[in-house]
């Protein structure tokens, strides 16, 4: 198992952490993490963008010159194409981009991202992290006690006062448990986690 060291809000160590291998020891399938990715950046697409077919232009019903004789190229519509106006030619309709995965899969990928994190020593654990106040400097801080900059804060619970203090900070982003997602544990450059967020993620995924 993992041993990672356990930092207070004033970035001293404060001892160690044995981590669970089923969650944060697994071996990283970068296939799985690589679609989990797709998958929730597909899944955030609107997919509502349109254009009309030369079918749906309105107009264009009658021919614009005879057939013959004119000197002109044969026309049969003025909202072909080709004319200013016209429709357009495989024109983009609304679709959905998402994809499933299976929960295994997720599971899965979530521990690989987890694990990565720990292989390359940007999994950071408090052993708690609480503010008495909303203040964004408090928290700006904390972090700089930590020296992290651009970070993913992973809490158990839902404390305003943090959720609130870390909200203006650039580059810094606070999840529950629940909402941990492969994405944003790959995207910031520390995953900040409180011990008991590590148990519960624990408890949830091993």
């Amino acid at each position: 198992m993992a041993n990672v060291s356990v930092y207070n809000m004033e970035g001293k160590e404060v001892g160690t952490l044995e981590l669970n291998d089923a969650v944060f020891g697994v071996e990283v399938n970068e296939h799985l993490v690589h679609r989990a990715v797709v998958s929730q950046l597909a899944n955030n697409r609107q997919g509502t963008q349109k254009a009309k077919t030369r079918s749906e232009v309105s107009g264009g019903g009658k021919k614009p010159w005879r057939q013959k004789g004119t000197g002109h190229a044969r026309q049969g519509s003025t909202r072909a194409p080709q004319w200013t106006g016209g429709g357009v030619v495989f024109a983009p309709t609304p679709r959905d981009y998402s994809f499933k995965m299976n929960r295994k899969e997720k599971r899965l990928a979530l521990k690989s991202a987890l694990t990565s994190r720990v292989q390359e020593n940007k999994l950071l654990v408090l052993d708690e992290l609480k503010l008495n106040e909303i203040k964004t400097k408090n928290m700006k801080a904390v972090l700089d006690n930590l020296k992290v900059s651009k970070a993913l804060i992973v809490l158990n619970e839902n404390d305003q006062n943090v959720v609130m203090s870390a909200r203006n900070l650039d580059g810094v982003k606070t999840a529950l448990i629940n909402t941990i997602n492969v994405f944003d544990i790959l995207k910031y450059n520390t995953v900040v986690v409180t011990k008991a967020a590590v148990a519960e993620i624990e408890e949830v995924y091993a």
